[in-house]
């Protein structure tokens, strides 16, 4: 799909004079990150460019066109110019971005600097004429691109204005070489070479000089002059004469008066015909012009210097000047307006022989051709799709009139699958509903199967609208009407059928739908529906209480997502979502704030309402450390994120527990009050999510003493996860309720309620759901120990969680602030070095994050600072303290600690 010209850079132009004073300039240009030449049209900015890096091995080279303001194009083009100018080092990124698998443009630099970091030749890349780029997207993308990209690497623009690229702060930290008009312009010297080798006769300065004043250099203008010399047999000093009045605005009518008008008429009619295509290979000229002799033609005219570049290392293609270009089109518009529509028909038909449909629909929609586009849409729509030009695509069906729309089921599909694909599920709703009444109204008959694809997006519709009894429905409805050519909508729909009853809580026939999801999405390479099977199968056996067997399908799409490089798209963050949990569950912390933060890298900032989640592990994790200064940053962003948007209730459940559990560690009573009195309370509790939120319920009636209620619930809860076999939260929820009876002083129920749960936490591994509560329990799992009540795996158990709680509560401890100082500083056996070499309370908290086991990277976050000044506040109190490392450094913290009695 993507059109080779366009990564090539041009051949040296014949009789290309050598300009020192430009050259030696840009010698210095591998210590600047920018090189940007600048100028109006006709400078010779490409020119100047493609002579200084003739001879350079690493150059990549994107010659851009209007069509390329589409994020999605650029992106592709760029990183097969960065592949080629780096021996294809970034080939992970460009696999990201053919199969538009990133979640943005930024996210999917990142993964090009990384793959970069193993290449050191020093490089350019080219992105010329980007001043026909307009999409603000792509200009703060490369904004980026530009502020952390490599060191050996130069970006080189070619633009008639100043790109919004941040040159101005370049500028100002000399980061960029601006290679201007006013260099560009030829001087005397460069105006007396180039035209002593372009005509017969001599040159003077003097008329040399004169045409360059009055043309301030222009090298396009110059050529003018020589092609008017030579074609008239005038000497230069006559064609001064003749263009005395020559300027800027009268640069069409010197085109036409003094070069176009001395072409014959099939040759000036052949050039305005090509003018219609921005990049043109003999063949296409061929359909356009119905001529048999189009590349000897066009070989001619190359010869002729008429501006038409052959683009080097693709044979036959070719290329106007930018400046010639617009002439011509000008001329065509003014002289053959009445085959303007016939070009551009020709032109559409002539890139669809060459299987280019972007292209062709391009041309399709400058003829006004309604009814060429719908064909293109019908015959490469789903192939555009399946390739990513979404952007072309909706562009396209923009275009079309209701009835061309409407009367072809086809396209109707594709527009709601559109909306689907980039996840505007409410919009797909819309259209489908529109599509209906429309097709009514034309009493458009759908057959069965077309009947089928709309049932099943129909169905995905319901069930992302929360309505599962509809939504299965109709998913049974299209599995019976489609046939297994149509597998995208059989996958949707049989995945949907998976989704309600994981819902509804039939777990068993829910897991089996995924599988068979994941089979046939496997058997089509539909990548992304596979993902989405294993994640569903992954959530379900988790919810079964098989969370190894979870853990080994969680492997698996980590494999296919490695497999299909899918690391950017929001699956990849679903997936480390539902991976952090376990690992919560698990007591692995540090593994579990690895994956949010990276789950938080993988979405970007496109759309931060989805980082809810993550944020919500985050603060979980910090809390669960005692880290309740970070954890309160972390709680602010969920309450401001929960305030700007409408989320499920399995997002708002799962930020809601980590809010309990910040207001119940800081025993803030009224925001749990609060919570409460609006609290969402699902009709049922047949699923993991609808259980979590009433057992946050539970959680909120204990702390607020109302133990009748919460006993309620808790009863509520227990019904129906043994109704519906969710073993995971039945182990959750009797640790719960052990922690109720704790607080009602019925410590023999607690106890007998813990057992249970460890008997069920030898099939789940979920020991985190005791950890939190563990300053509650903790006293009854030694009892429980030393009465040996326990069999021998549940004690081990046991055992290990009074390690674990009291490794936490001891981590919870250790905060050096001001008031324990000032008692460590005053003790009678404090030593003698730490009195008189006082730590500054910065470095007493530091000293204590060190005992704590953080890393410099988590006490810079904890401590809100930079990793440098964590460096410094180390390098102080090691020299103060007369320690080494961090060894002794924790040796020395243990001890004051021992001193103070802790």
């Amino acid at each position: 799909m993507w059109i080779p010209s366009k990564l090539t850079r041009p051949g040296r132009l014949h009789n290309a004079i050598v300009r020192p004073r430009v050259l030696d300039l840009l010698a210095q240009a591998p210590c600047y990150k920018l090189v940007l030449f600048r100028s109006p049209a006709g400078y010779g900015k490409t020119t100047m460019a493609a002579q200084w890096l003739s001879d350079k091995p690493h150059v990549g080279w994107y010659s851009i066109d209007e069509s390329d303001n589409d994020p999605f194009r650029f992106v592709n083009y760029l990183l097969q110019a960065i592949n080629k100018a780096t021996s294809n080092s970034c080939p992970n990124a460009q696999k990201l971005a053919e199969r538009r698998q990133f979640s943005s443009l930024h996210s999917l630099f990142s993964e090009v600097f990384a793959e970069l970091t193993s290449y050191h030749h020093e490089c350019y890349i080219v992105l010329d004429d980007y001043h026909l780029i307009s999409d603000e997207d792509i200009h703060e993308a490369m904004r980026f691109f530009l502020k952390h990209m490599p060191d050996n690497i130069t970006l080189v623009v070619t633009s008639r204005g100043n790109p919004p690229l941040g040159t101005a702060n370049l500028r100002v930290r000399d980061l960029m070489i601006e290679i201007g008009n006013e260099l560009l312009a030829f001087d005397t010297e460069e105006t007396t070479r180039f035209f002593s080798q372009r005509l017969a006769s001599e040159i003077d300065n003097e008329t040399a000089n004169t045409l360059r004043t009055y043309v301030e250099g222009w090298p396009s203008a110059l050529q003018l002059f020589a092609l008017q010399a030579q074609h008239q047999k005038r000497t230069l000093a006559q064609s001064v004469e003749t263009i005395s009045q020559f300027n800027h605005a009268h640069l069409w009518d010197y085109l036409v008066e003094e070069v176009f008008d001395l072409l014959d008429k099939e040759t000036r009619h052949f050039l305005m015909q090509c003018s219609v295509l921005d990049h043109f290979n003999d063949n296409l000229v061929t359909a356009l012009t119905k001529r048999d002799d189009a590349l000897s033609m066009i070989e001619s005219l190359n010869r002729f210097g008429l501006f038409i570049y052959p683009l080097e290392g693709e044979n036959n293609w070719f290329r106007f000047h930018n400046l010639f270009a617009e002439f011509l089109s000008h001329e065509r518009k003014a002289r053959i307006p009445q085959q303007e529509h016939d070009l551009h028909l020709a032109a559409a038909n002539a890139w669809l022989e060459q299987k280019v449909p972007h292209q062709a629909l391009r041309h399709a929609r400058l003829a006004n051709n309604a009814d060429l586009v719908a064909s293109i849409l019908l015959e490469f729509g789903w192939k555009m799709f399946n390739h990513g030009e979404l952007t072309t695509l909706e562009d396209a069906i923009g275009v079309l009139s209701a009835d061309q729309l409407y009367s072809q089921p086809k396209l109707c599909v594709l527009q709601a699958w559109l909306a689907q694909s980039q996840h505007r599920y409410n919009e797909v709703g819309e259209l489908i509903a529109k599509a209906g009444e429309e097709m009514a109204a034309r009493k458009v008959n759908l057959s069965k199967k077309e009947e089928g694809e709309f049932h099943a997006l129909r169905a995905q519709v319901a069930i992302n609208q929360n309505s599962p009894d509809q939504a299965i429905e109709l998913a049974e409805l299209a599995l019976s009407e489609l046939d297994h050519s149509e597998y995208r909508s059989r996958i949707v729909a049989t995945s949907v059928v998976g989704e309600v009853n994981h819902v509804i809580g039939n777990l068993s026939r829910a897991l089996s739908m995924m599988q068979q999801t994941e089979k046939l999405a496997r058997q089509y390479h539909v990548y992304h529906q596979a993902l989405w099977a294993q994640l569903q199968q992954s959530e379900i056996l988790i919810a079964q209480g098989y969370v190894q067997a979870a853990f080994e399908i969680q492997e698996s799409a980590f494999k296919l997502i490695e497999e299909q490089q899918l690391h950017q798209v929001p699956l990849h963050e679903f997936l480390l979502r539902v991976r952090a949990q376990v690992l919560w569950c698990w007591n692995r912390l540090d593994e579990a704030e690895e994956c949010a933060y990276k789950g938080i890298d993988v979405l970007g900032n496109i759309d931060p309402s989805k980082h809810l989640h993550s944020y919500s592990m985050i603060a979980r994790i910090a809390i669960g450390r005692g880290e309740l200064d970070k954890a309160s940053k972390v709680i602010e962003q969920i309450q401001h994120l929960i305030k700007q948007s409408t989320y499920h209730v399995d997002w708002t459940a799962n930020a809601s527990l980590s809010l309990l559990l910040y207001w119940q560690a800081r025993n803030d009573m009224e925001s749990i009050e609060q919570w409460l009195e609006t609290a969402t309370r699902p009709d049922e509790a047949c699923n993991h999510f609808s259980q979590l939120q009433w057992r946050n319920i539970a959680r909120a009636q204990i702390q607020l003493g109302q133990y009748e209620q919460a006993q309620s619930t808790l009863n509520f809860l227990e019904q129906e996860a043994s109704k519906h076999q969710l073993v995971t939260d039945r182990n959750r929820n009797l640790i719960v309720e052990a922690i109720l009876n704790v607080h009602s002083k019925n410590e023999d129920q607690a106890k007998q309620l813990l057992k249970e749960a460890l008997v069920l936490t030898n099939q789940t591994g979920m020991i985190g759901n005791f950890l939190i509560d563990g300053a509650t329990i903790g006293h009854l799992l030694a009892n429980l120990v030393s009465k040996s009540d326990l069999g021998d795996l549940e004690r081990h158990r046991a055992q290990l969680l009074m390690k674990d709680i009291n490794t936490t509560q001891r981590s919870r401890s250790v905060h050096f602030n001001e008031e324990f100082v000032e008692k460590l500083v005053n003790h009678p056996n404090i030593p003698e070095l730490v009195r008189t070499s006082p730590l500054t309370q910065r470095e007493w908290q530091v000293l204590g994050l060190i005992y704590s086991g953080f890393s410099n990277e988590q006490i810079a976050q904890e401590l809100d600072v930079a990793g440098t000044t964590i460096k410094t506040h180390i390098r102080n109190l090691y020299q103060k303290l007369n320690i080494a490392n961090r060894k002794e450094a924790i040796s020395t913290a243990e001890n004051l600690l021992q001193l103070m009695g802790y």
